[in-house]
């Protein structure tokens, strides 16, 4: 699911977020005895990205590992500056979002990546014939604001010899893409396959989608979503992010051997979801979760260092962030 702007995180939202814990919404009952407990913010409502989590609810991994672990939803702050802040002791976060808020000296750091490639691509309706970047030209690109957007698109088009100025920007914000595709306001927009491209097949809008991974020649891949969690947490607490891992671990190994159970767990926990589209989604997406990688969570330095030069490249980043402080693996059992 595509997640709302991404945010170059400011440290003034980073410092206030500790102070916002009221607003967010997150309660803090104590756990039951012998237990820790732990908050973790989505990035954006309950969708296949996160289904390792709530099996590792419904499975009691968490208790397993002697947590008591609750769930939230982004609100007046969002993950990267709650768990910057304090207001939360992890996050659902992506690459991009961490390497911004790096670069600004915010205190997050990238614990394990939930899926091991980039499922994004720039969807047209099939009617528009588009076969790759080079037929952008002359269609109209709903722009919903991340700071790499635009960058990312021109990129794949400057690698397809085709030009960017001849791409009419939209601004969308929110709004549903496959709405916007489908009523003609827009020719071409960025979105999550796992998720909005499988939505479409079910909706009977026939597109075209320009995937992201056949083009990481040219915008390297990254990691989104991936787990954040602070540098105080990881200082001060270091077996409650490892039992914390541990847990997610086995819940999102369970998920991609099990894509179909794993999906009926999803649904048990947020019950407003299309079934059919959580069922498929995850048949979708499951085999992302590891891929090639040789266990959950995995992330390689070159990944961090490429897509971080990237950015600073092309005008997005101000500054290079150096892997060693943006991730770690040394958390994953």
């Amino acid at each position: 699911m595509k997640r709302p702007l991404v945010r170059k995180l400011s440290l003034t939202a980073a410092l206030l977020a500790g102070a916002l814990v009221g607003t967010l919404g997150v309660s803090c009952a104590s756990a039951p005895e012998g237990t820790t407990s732990a908050t973790l913010m989505l990035d954006w409502v309950p969708n296949t990205n996160h289904t390792g989590i709530f099996v590792a609810l419904e499975k009691g991994y968490f208790a397993d590992e002697g947590l008591t672990v609750e769930i939230i939803q982004p609100g007046e702050v969002y993950p990267e500056a709650a768990v910057a802040g304090g207001a939360a002791d992890f996050g659902i976060s992506f690459q991009e979002s961490v390497t911004l808020a790096q670069a600004e000296g915010a205190p997050i750091v990238s614990i394990a990546a939930v899926l091991q490639h980039n499922t994004s691509g720039l969807a047209s309706l099939a009617a528009k014939g588009v076969t790759g970047p080079a037929d952008f030209e002359g269609l109209r690109y709903g722009a919903w604001g991340g700071p790499a957007e635009i960058p990312t698109l021109e990129a794949l088009m400057e690698c397809s010899g085709a030009d960017i100025s001849k791409v009419e920007l939209v601004t969308t914000g929110f709004s549903d893409p496959l709405a916007l595709l489908a009523q003609g306001q827009i020719d071409l927009a960025s979105i999550y396959y796992g998720w909005q491209g499988i939505q479409a097949e079910q909706m009977g809008i026939d597109l075209d989608v320009v995937m992201m991974e056949d083009y990481f020649d040219c915008v390297p891949d990254f990691y989104t979503p991936v787990v954040i969690s602070s540098e105080a947490t990881i200082a001060d607490e270091p077996e409650m992010v490892k039992a914390f891992l541990s847990a997610l671990s086995r819940g999102y190994t369970f998920a991609a051997e099990n894509p179909d159970e794993a999906a009926d767990v999803l649904m048990r926990a947020a019950p407003e979801l299309d079934g059919t589209l959580v069922e498929e989604s995850q048949r979708w997406l499951s085999p992302y979760y590891l891929a090639e990688a040789p266990r959950w969570g995995e992330q390689e330095e070159s990944v961090w260092r490429d897509y971080s030069a990237w950015l600073v490249e092309h005008g997005v980043a101000a500054a290079l962030v150096a892997p060693e402080d943006a991730f770690t693996n040394r958390f994953l059992p």
